[in-house]
């Protein structure tokens, strides 16, 4: 038997017991219970969470050791009709138009153990502990992933468009579903889609970074014309999407590069010849490029942050950009230095 303890951050400590053939969710279950506490995540001494469906053989957990079990907030994911509120591990609650995901009667025996939610304009995409997938909603918009159901285990992301979803498995390959035009069939690239470690989404395409460097996109072929010979000899180690219609990333190099809607380069017209390029950030419209001497470069609509020429000046030695929905911001003290 391993015998552990776990500690709330109030320094409240239980004693627990269990076979070294349990998984995290038991461990989990286990403190929940002892504690009298729903909504829990366990940490090791390292400081990294624990997943749920790991063995506890597989975290390095030894006998004696202590985990950390911290309160998770209540999480809300949203669409333009509908609102899911959930605390990982836990049941969810959906409200709003019933078409669109507000109404998750049809699935809520299914809602357990809930882990993360996304969503697209009409439909919710939930991620279990066990790795399974719950969809509902509106069904052309990946409301319906029973086509794919037998494909949607061991996932460790979801991602979605407007209309589409796409999931990475543990073993890097990926599952889409949804409408078609949105990103929601894959099969033209499948084969391609192989050890993927992130994927981006704008409103209407996927772009997939694979652990070699490359890149794969689908979805809106507007969005993946050109791709090919505008990433010849890049080695992508950053990849970021504006919601409404381009993608842009990082080589080894520094070099950025984007591709999607043009228009998005109102402001900076030459915002993917950038050399020397530390990271990007994205908002809904806009790009930004903290560059290596620690200025910042701008491109898209200025509502949405494409123009900076007004606070250019004060964009000096930045280290770190934040991103809304239509905005960008970065700590004062970078701007004082």
């Amino acid at each position: 038997m391993l015998q552990i303890e776990a500690a709330l951050p109030s320094g409240k400590r239980k004693a627990l017991s269990l076979p070294w053939s349990s998984t995290v969710a038991d461990l989990l279950q286990l403190a929940q219970r002892a504690f009298q506490l729903d909504g829990l995540r366990l940490a090791v001494p390292d400081g990294h969470l624990l997943r749920p469906r790991d063995s506890l053989e597989t975290t390095g957990i030894q006998q004696g050791d202590c985990v950390a079990a911290v309160v998770v907030k209540p999480q809300l994911a949203a669409n333009g009709h509908s609102f899911a509120l959930f605390w990982e591990g836990c049941r969810l609650v959906t409200w709003g138009h019933p078409d669109y995901g507000g109404d998750s009667t049809s699935v809520q025996n299914q809602l357990q153990n809930v882990q993360s939610v996304q969503s697209t304009e009409r439909a919710f995409a939930a991620i279990l502990q066990d790795g399974t997938v719950v969809t509902w909603g509106d069904q052309t918009a990946g409301g319906d992933s029973s086509a794919v159901r037998d494909e949607l285990k061991n996932v460790r992301q979801v991602q979605a468009t407007e209309c589409a979803f796409a999931a990475i498995l543990d073993d890097g390959k990926v599952v889409a579903w949804g409408h078609p035009s949105c990103g929601g069939d894959s099969r033209a690239v499948q084969e391609c889609l192989r050890n993927v470690r992130q994927i981006q989404a704008t409103d209407a395409a996927f772009a997939a970074m694979l652990a070699d460097g490359q890149v794969v996109s689908w979805g809106s072929l507007l969005l993946s014309r050109g791709l090919e010979d505008q990433l010849q000899n890049v080695n992508v180690q950053q990849l970021q999407a504006a919601e409404l219609g381009s993608f842009a990333a990082i080589g080894t190099t520094g070099r950025a590069v984007d591709w999607g809607h043009h228009t998005l380069y109102v402001g900076n017209p030459v915002f993917d010849q950038l050399e020397n390029v530390r990271e990007i950030q994205a908002t809904s419209n806009a790009f930004a490029a903290i560059l290596a001497d620690g200025t910042v470069s701008t491109s898209g609509f200025s509502r949405f942050g494409g123009d900076s020429t007004a606070v250019q000046h004060e964009l000096r030695n930045v280290q770190q950009l934040q991103a809304t929905h239509s905005a960008f911001a970065l700590p004062r003290l970078c701007q004082m230095l």
